[in-house]
């Protein structure tokens, strides 16, 4: 019996989703990102890279008290309107030290950060003054308030000093510890799960077989994720079979806001991470029209019953070393650092203007990302080879240069600048 159906051909399979541009992965990515609950208080000496689950409000006024700026002398700035007044010091005022209200026709010695003195308008810094004995000449007309630093001048009592979602640099530990805040409520640390798939990968100080190369990748991302201040666990090398990897899946989306995985998201006959991923939960994106780090995928993994349910994130990275770097920075920074709490417009990658000193005659269709380094005459040099393989690009770059698709450049184009300084921060 004959069928009406016709045979398949090639033109009969199903198309392909057009790949996203670099800019829709992005806000993909961002719009799927929901900050972690959970709360800890931590010690503020401790709380370096953290980001703030509770605004921080100030209960003192900083300073505490009107103080000298300088080392010098306190005085009333009426008894100086001479110009070369002739004042007894009177006393001395170390920092951490309260003196006794200034008489009148008389100077305090003073230090910078002491308190002044109850009836003082003014510091006169000691370069300007002449000590004679218990005397002192001040050469100066002082106005009231000179060299002075008053209550509340850095910080007003009640006021909020650092709001919800502060990433916590030294600079705000310090501001913190100026108000007496001994410690800080912020947010727990984002846990990531991430696994490396191909028989080909061994470990360095193992012996290195035929046909075998090194797991620099491991070392890569990890660094990386230290580098967020994510909780890693590493579930290594994992063989490059389906069964494995969606074992692996499994066990790593029990407690894990995030899965990232370096290579088999391509659509080779040994790449099984896809595939497992479609398996164990879902994939929303695949591939980017992005060179390189095309093969970069983005989705969910079920967490079973006895996990409390719900979904762990997954993003595949590319296998090639440049290509996983490449991505990491683009999107997983950005995807890690909403997960901790930060406004999405604190999270985007910043790009300036600069001047390219090198040609790149060769327009490609896709957005490309190529590795260049600042020179001394404030231009962009480009490493002589852009191979997603050349990890040494990396190394000696201290940026990408975002190249629109269909683009060439000549010497002295000006080109958006990517600084590492800003994507590794």
């Amino acid at each position: 019996m004959q069928s009406n159906v016709p045979p398949t051909t090639s033109s009969d399979k199903p198309a392909r989703a057009p790949m996203q541009s670099v800019s829709q992965a992005l806000d993909t990515l961002l719009a799927a990102a929901v900050p972690v609950s959970g709360h800890q208080t931590v010690a503020t000496l401790d709380a370096c890279g953290r980001v703030l689950a509770a605004a921080v409000q100030a209960p003192i006024n900083v300073p505490g008290m009107d103080n000298s700026q300088m080392d010098g002398y306190a005085v009333r700035a009426a008894d100086c309107a001479s110009g070369q007044a002739r004042l007894r010091v009177s006393q001395r005022i170390p920092a951490g030290h309260v003196g006794q209200p200034l008489e009148a026709g008389t100077a305090a010695r003073i230090f910078t950060g002491a308190m002044l003195p109850d009836g003082a308008d003014a510091v006169v810094m000691q370069e300007a003054c002449e000590v004679d004995g218990e005397h002192v000449t001040v050469r100066h007309l002082p106005k009231p308030g000179e060299w002075v630093r008053y209550v509340g001048e850095d910080i007003r009592q009640g006021s909020t000093i650092l709001p919800v979602g502060t990433r916590l640099r030294p600079q705000e530990l310090g501001l913190a510890a100026s108000i007496g805040q001994a410690s800080l409520e912020v947010l727990r640390r984002v846990r990531v799960a991430v696994f490396f798939t191909g028989d080909e990968l061994t470990m360095p100080g193992e012996a290195l077989k035929p046909g075998a190369i090194y797991n620099s990748n491991r070392f890569l991302l990890r660094g990386l994720l230290q580098q967020l201040g994510c909780e890693i666990s590493d579930y290594g090398i994992v063989p490059d079979n389906l069964a494995a990897t969606r074992e692996t899946l499994r066990e790593a989306a029990r407690e894990h806001d995030l899965i990232i995985t370096s290579g088999g998201v391509s659509v080779g006959e040994e790449d099984h991470v896809k595939p497992a991923v479609e398996a164990e939960g879902r994939i929303n994106m695949w591939q980017i029209a992005m060179k390189p780090g095309k093969p970069l995928a983005f989705g969910q993994v079920r967490r079973g019953p006895d996990a409390g349910q719900g979904e762990a994130f997954f993003m595949g990275l590319p296998g090639n070393p440049v290509s996983s770097f490449v991505t990491f920075l683009l999107f997983v920074r950005p995807f890690l650092l909403r997960l901790q709490g930060l406004p999405r417009e604190a999270v985007l990658p910043q790009a300036v203007t600069l001047r390219a000193d090198f040609d790149w005659p060769r327009a490609d269709r896709r957005q490309e990302f190529l590795r260049v380094r600042r020179n001394a005459q404030g231009g962009l040099d480009l490493f002589p080879s852009q191979g997603s393989a050349v990890l040494t690009s990396t190394a000696w770059a201290d940026g990408l240069v975002d190249n629109p698709p269909g683009q060439t450049i000549a010497a002295g184009d000006m080109v958006q600048f990517l600084a590492f300084d800003h994507l590794l921060n």
